[in-house]
């Protein structure tokens, strides 16, 4: 009798299994399709600055999950850091520079200024990378919505010398630091800083290297600046610039917080598709507005 139980119950369970995994073959209705719920995650783009593997510091867009400005900070500064979880994502042409078992320990805005203060370890560079770093978490950090400034603290003490140097650093950091600077000086007046945005291209990767050059020069920076986009970079790299050497500025007018210009017919010379051409002015655009800390580019054809 209880062998016979047994035997129902075994033949009624799988009996029931059976019936579950053939409902689950049949296609489902448009009435229980319609209320299946899917959830997109947006991923938000924005510019980092961080080391190639010629130890440049570059300029590309990596995923920021953060929806204000102190979260997206934290988050650049993990993904800066070395062995930190976040960094893991970098695509492997860069490498993080903070050292790693770097903290924040705490984080404020003040007046368009970001306030970080860092544990010890941020202190632990070789002092080869230290400018480096400085450069990186600076621009980076500027790329911000409303940000135009970082102070580093160390500690809870400001940072003032460019670490393992005894190289003075302001307490107010901002994008006049220059980045992958390159000195063709002979003297110390009249200096001329500009900063030019070239493209580079690995493994079908393309990314922009910035390089602010110093020099005793007395044009203009916007022509400095296009001039230096027609030739060859000063830094020996794979760096590109799609400019044609035949172009020519005719014009340009300066106004608040924006340059308007006018350029000769050559400007895509030699450019078999869009894509440079976007390339060409994206370089030009980004280099303006380092150089004369504006907001706007605006091309007139």
């Amino acid at each position: 009798m209880i062998k016979n139980c047994a035997k129902r119950k075994l033949i009624i369970t799988t009996f029931a299994l059976l019936i579950f995994l053939i409902t689950l073959t049949f296609p489902k209705t448009e009435e229980e399709i319609k209320n299946v719920t899917i959830t997109y995650m947006k991923a938000n783009k924005a510019p980092i600055y961080i080391l190639n593997q010629d130890d440049l510091v570059i300029r590309t867009d990596i995923s920021i999950n953060g929806d204000d400005v102190i979260s997206k900070a934290k988050e650049m500064i993990e993904i800066l850091t070395i062995n930190n979880a976040k960094s893991a994502y970098i695509p492997n042409l860069f490498k993080p520079i903070i050292p790693k078992n770097t903290k924040v320990l705490s984080i404020d805005i003040q007046d368009k200024t970001l306030k970080i203060n860092f544990s010890k370890d941020f202190l632990n560079i070789d002092k080869d990378y230290s400018e480096k770093m400085i450069e990186s978490l600076v621009y980076s950090l500027t790329e911000l919505d409303g940000i135009e400034g970082v102070i580093i603290y160390v500690e809870n003490k400001i940072l003032e010398t460019i670490p393992n140097t005894n190289e003075k650093l302001p307490p107010l950091l901002t994008r006049d630091i220059g980045i992958n600077k390159v000195y063709d000086l002979s003297n110390l007046k009249d200096v001329s800083k500009t900063t030019t945005y070239y493209i580079a291209k690995e493994n079908n990767t393309s990314y922009y290297i910035p390089v602010t050059l110093l020099e005793n020069n007395e044009k203009d920076k916007v022509e400095i600046i296009i001039e230096r986009l027609k030739t060859n970079p000063s830094i020996k790299t794979n760096l590109i610039s799609y400019l044609s050497a035949n172009t020519e500025l005719t014009n340009y007018e300066l106004l608040e917080n924006e340059i308007q210009l006018s350029f000769s017919p050559l400007l895509y010379e030699g450019l078999a598709s869009k894509d440079l051409e976007e390339e060409v002015k994206y370089s030009i655009s980004l280099s303006l507005k380092d150089t004369l800390n504006i907001e706007n580019v605006t091309f007139i054809e």
